[in-house]
């Protein structure tokens, strides 16, 4: 079984054991967090489709680590101008660990 979750504007396939990394969440390392938006959930042989949600499931999931990704540069440059600009970005990223998937 398996669900599509959104967090942070983004879709994530969550299966229950499986880990993935979502932009930062408010939450400390160990906590046990719920994710409702639940957008699809595929059993066996079955699929169920929300609009926009679907009803009555939701994803618990423990927050693993909170960590920086890699250092990404963004580079301004005009030619025959002497214009060159060089601007460092690290995004921060929550880890989460799907322990079950919760159907009512």
């Amino acid at each position: 079984m398996y669900a599509i979750v959104t967090s942070g504007g983004r879709q994530y396939r969550a299966e229950e054991g499986h880990t993935f990394s979502v932009e930062k969440l408010p939450y400390e390392v160990g906590e046990q967090i719920e994710l409702n938006d639940v957008l699809l959930l595929a059993n066996d042989d079955s699929v169920k489709v929300g609009q926009p949600a679907v009803e009555g499931v939701s994803v618990k999931a423990t927050v693993v680590d909170q960590y920086r990704g890699k250092k990404i540069f963004v580079w301004k440059y005009r030619p025959r101008k002497r214009y060159r600009n060089r601007k460092g970005h690290r995004q921060y990223y929550t880890r989460l660990r799907i322990d079950e998937i919760v159907v009512e």
